[in-house]
């Protein structure tokens, strides 16, 4: 009797859920390091969880390893590094002071991240006929760096956040609506670059990489500010198409 032949596959196509277990490792770390108080290493690997973000599932289509089990992996990843951890980094650095009531907007955030990734796992495989591609609600990782935008800017000073908890915990609550909303947001598929201007590209990446080594935080907050006008964009062309929508 011949021994039943074990099924295997190549170690390359394990490459896109190891890339997403790195991300989880290192939302996992930011959790320890906001737990004795270290904000700006938390912050680091809250962002280096977000740069490679959707890098394994690019991974898994070039390597046509796609899995249910590797897209269950990436949204509860997403879940923990992006709703968890900067909602208690939020909550850590700032709202202490008021624990009942801005732990009230820190449950908000951190729901409304949960339902955000939920609603794309179930939208996952529609397809959107003739529509640029785009996101449904401000996503995962775009939420976090709207979450922690305050923080960032006070890292030379953290007093004027505690001044001001209510206040950044109702932004904190605003950010987790957002997320949940209906309101679409730019999606990086959608941005397309015409061939004569790719140099043009090429030389403001290398510019972005010079920033990224040499003035990190600053980049992070012009790069979330400019976001942030983005989705209030979004959010004004949402608003004044349902104004503009007959009513039935």
């Amino acid at each position: 009797m011949q021994n039943e032949r074990k099924e295997s596959l190549p170690l390359l196509q394990l490459l896109p859920n190891f890339v997403t277990i790195i991300g989880l490792c290192a939302g996992l770390t930011a959790i320890r390091f906001i737990i004795v108080g270290r904000f700006e290493v938390a912050a680091t690997l809250i962002f280096f969880a977000a740069a490679i973000d959707g890098l394994d599932g690019l991974l898994a289509r070039k390597l046509n390893a796609t899995s249910a089990i590797g897209a269950e992996l990436d949204s509860l990843s997403d879940f923990l590094n992006f709703g968890v951890a900067p909602a208690l980094m939020v909550y850590q650095a700032a709202l202490t002071e008021s624990y009942t009531t801005n732990w009230m907007f820190v449950l908000m955030y951190v729901i409304c991240a949960c339902l955000r990734l939920a609603r794309f796992n179930v939208n996952r495989n529609k397809p959107t006929i003739g529509a640029k591609p785009h996101f449904i609600g401000v996503p995962a990782p775009g939420g976090a760096a709207l979450a922690m935008f305050p923080m960032i800017l006070s890292f030379e000073n953290m007093n004027w956040l505690t001044e001001y908890f209510y206040a950044y915990g109702i932004y904190l609550g605003f950010i987790g609506l957002l997320m949940a909303s209906s309101v679409p947001t730019l999606s990086s598929k959608s941005i397309r670059v015409p061939k004569d201007r790719a140099i043009f590209v090429l030389v403001g990446g290398a510019l972005f990489a010079g920033l990224a080594i040499t003035q990190f935080w600053k980049l992070v907050l012009i790069v979330t500010a400019a976001y942030m006008l983005v989705i209030a964009f979004n959010c004004l062309t949402y608003l004044a198409k349902l104004v503009r929508r007959p009513k039935p």
